[in-house]
């Protein structure tokens, strides 16, 4: 007996040791089989046990669910050699704490009925409280513990204390998936799965444009901002701001493997549609004047027209309208950074890999960030907004602000290791908003759970 109740909390040790994601969801069905230990009233005489059972649950929300229960134990008198089987069948209701998190805490109450060999069955109170710790959206581990309460009825009419507790597999299916909150353009939500007795992970939606300067791994993004001013309705280039042009053109140029893709953007002034193919027009006679003065290849540039749609300043004053009718250059580079300095703003992306639930810098990462401590070290005029991003694996809340934990993690290395100031960098953590890959696969979510650090840099030459 001992030794099933050493297996019972090693078992039991074992899933509060293991790594899990997703959360409880609502609208869900389950199965869960457990197995466990029932200890008696010492009044009953009756030797503790190992108990197995099933439980068969519904959520009616994220937090409030309820189960029917069935138990089985076969115990033996501490006085006779006599043995006994015992059976409890009911329901209990269950409030989860913390439903979209990977550990989902909760409280149960319930009645069932008792039934032990040849003794009339007995109603039973009972109450406790369980945790679940999610491996995946469809599958966690529990464990439970219960205080039953019953009379044992007669003559001597005598109130029983017994405990159960267990652990076990909860197996959801069906209900209404979590919804991703984005922080600033919403994503497409994921289809919740059918009901189903083996459900199929849902399919994850489609992958959103990635802006031209988010940076990608093993290149880099310089970012240029080109101050053209164009006629009122035009898209040709004024000779007066051929300078400007020259300034991504000649960069083009001295790096042949760059591609780039350059941005027309516009004021409010107008329509939506006619600025969007306004801005679309402007950047492709951009493009144009690069392939025919600086015989860059067509193949190499990208023109795209944002319109009024990404402004960098207010649109109620002449001047912050002039701000926003501008072209900017974004160019993709794979090179040593170390080795160019760039006109305007850096972006890059540090390939880093953190244990599963954890914010700790591995060693074998600390050149990755020595990219970023070196330049900014350089550069002393610069700073740097140090970005967090992971996979979907886990709540959202738990995401948030696992990644804003890693981000400033690389912060804090940065001051420490290279004797950056603390004001000249800011943290900040976007969870799985801001996906690169389908979380579907292992090589998508290492694509996901990465670091990017965009330096803006005001350098005097």
């Amino acid at each position: 007996m001992k030794k099933t109740l050493t297996l019972v909390v090693a078992g039991l040790m074992a899933a509060l040791a293991t790594v899990a994601s997703a959360g409880n969801r609502e609208e869900a069905f389950s199965v869960s089989p457990v197995i466990g230990g029932y200890t008696y009233d010492g009044k009953q005489h009756l030797d503790t046990s190992p108990v197995y059972g099933v439980r068969l649950g519904y959520n009616f929300t994220k937090a409030f669910g309820v189960e029917g229960l069935f138990d089985y134990a076969n115990t033996e008198s501490t006085i006779t050699d006599r043995k006994m089987d015992m059976y409890r069948y009911g329901g209990e209701m269950l409030y989860h704490f913390f439903p979209d998190n990977t550990l989902v805490p909760y409280v149960a109450a319930g009645y069932a009925g008792l039934n032990f060999d040849n003794i009339q069955p007995r109603g039973a109170f009972d109450y406790g409280a369980g945790l679940k710790w999610f491996l995946t959206e469809n599958f966690a581990l529990r464990g439970d513990v219960r205080h039953l309460l019953y009379k044992s009825g007669g003559i001597n009419d005598t109130t029983f204390n017994n405990f159960e507790y267990s652990i076990g597999a909860y197996i959801p299916f069906g209900g209404t998936a979590q919804a991703v909150k984005a922080v600033e353009a919403p994503a497409t939500p994921t289809p919740a799965p059918a009901p189903e007795a083996a459900p199929a992970p849902a399919p994850e939606a489609p992958l959103e444009e990635i802006p031209a300067a988010e940076p990608t791994p093993g290149h880099y993004k310089y970012c240029i901002t080109l101050h053209i001013e164009f006629d009122i309705d035009k898209a040709d280039i004024r000779p007066d701001y051929h300078d400007e042009a020259a300034k991504a053109g000649d960069f083009l140029k001295k790096y042949p493997d760059t591609t780039a893709v350059i941005e027309g953007h516009s004021d409010n002034v107008g329509t939506p549609e006619h600025n969007l193919d306004l801005s679309q027009r402007r950047a492709e006679s951009v493009v144009n004047y690069l392939v025919e003065k600086f015989g860059i290849e067509r193949s190499r540039l990208t023109a795209k027209g944002y319109g009024e749609t990404r402004p960098v300043a207010d649109n109620s004053t002449d001047e912050g309208k002039q701000k926003n009718r501008r072209i900017e250059a974004v160019i993709d580079c794979a090179f040593d950074v170390k080795e160019v300095q760039p006109p305007e703003r850096l972006c890059m992306s540090l390939q880093m890999e953190f244990d599963t639930g954890k914010a700790d810098i591995k060693p074998s990462y600390r050149d990755e960030i020595a990219k970023v401590g070196e330049y900014m070290k350089k550069y002393t005029t610069t700073t740097a907004v140090i970005e967090g991003h992971t996979d979907d694996v886990g709540g959202y809340e738990y995401n948030m602000k696992l990644s804003r934990e890693r981000a400033e993690n690389v912060v804090n290395y940065l001051v420490v290791n290279f004797g950056i100031d603390r004001s000249r960098l800011t943290a900040k953590g976007y969870g799985y908003t801001r996906r690169l890959a389908y979380n579907t696969t292992a090589e998508g979510r290492q694509k996901n759970r990465r670091i990017d650090a965009v330096i803006d840099c005001v350098i005097k030459k």
